[in-house]
């Protein structure tokens, strides 16, 4: 059973960064996905197993960077310009198929519990 473990979320101001962190050791594709109050989970980003290969919704796409350090079994989420409509619960998540990203949920084999961000405007 892989145990992925998130970090990093906390509360920050609309315009502000943060880094989230996933540790999860294993060969893995890795994805970001959130999830708002009323609202279901949907996908920011996904990341392969080598790194060069990244994937982003629209929604964020130029204020979020995914990258991976696969030394320290750790895949990050650098969010920056954050705006109130950030705030959610975000989720990491790891995909058996290591090279091949994916944006859906059921793609995705093992899950963290989440790390809250809440953006106050």
């Amino acid at each position: 059973q892989v145990q992925l473990v998130e970090s990093g979320g906390g509360l920050v101001q609309a315009g502000g960064s943060l880094r989230l962190s996933c540790a999860a050791s294993g060969r893995y594709a890795m994805g970001w996905f959130r999830q708002a109050p009323g609202k279901e989970r949907e996908f920011v980003a996904s990341i392969a197993w080598i790194g060069t290969s990244t994937d982003y919704a629209d929604s964020v796409q130029g204020r979020v960077t995914i990258s991976r350090d696969n030394a320290k079994n750790t895949v990050y989420l650098q969010m920056n310009r954050l705006q109130p409509e950030d705030t959610a619960v975000y989720y990491c998540a790891a995909k058996v198929g290591w090279n091949s990203m994916s944006r859906l949920e059921s793609s995705y084999n093992y899950w963290g519990q989440g790390t809250q961000v809440t953006v106050s405007s």
